[in-house]
């Protein structure tokens, strides 16, 4: 499969997820949800890794890689508490497209720190995105 495939299936998880999580944090403390949550991808995580690369290949991580991913994960985790917080709090079909939003700030970003182009069809898709947020999130 190529990347087009694996990204509409990570929507559809995405997607599968808001719902499952809106129910999970029903009656928990939004954190308590998050990390539940989180010890479930770790295992996962981790046994599809270790299924598929020698646990040899662990030592031969850069130390830049690892701080990238480090990093990448301290994002993720505070992500997922924000995440979290606002599905107890708030309507799941409110709460997703704002945090949608992230596809915006993704283009702003590969823009200024990894120098990806800005065309005329990622401002309009930016747009487009950022405005149909904003509208869902209103509605």
């Amino acid at each position: 499969m190529n990347w087009f495939y694996w990204s509409l299936l990570s929507a559809l998880f995405a997607a599968a997820t808001a719902i499952l999580a809106k129910l999970g944090v029903a009656h928990i403390n939004s954190n308590l949800a998050t990390a539940v949550r989180t010890s479930v991808i770790f295992l996962l995580a981790w046994g599809i890794a270790l299924a598929e690369v020698p646990i040899s290949a662990i030592t031969g991580i850069s130390r830049r890689t690892l701080l990238f991913l480090v990093l990448s994960g301290l994002a993720t985790g505070l992500s997922w508490l924000c995440y979290f917080r606002a599905l107890q709090i708030g309507e799941a079909s409110q709460v997703a497209p704002v945090d949608k939003l992230s596809v915006v700030f993704v283009l702003i970003f590969a823009a200024i720190f990894l120098g990806e182009r800005i065309t005329f069809a990622t401002v309009a898709g930016g747009l487009l995105i950022a405005m149909g947020a904003v509208i869902l999130a209103l509605s």
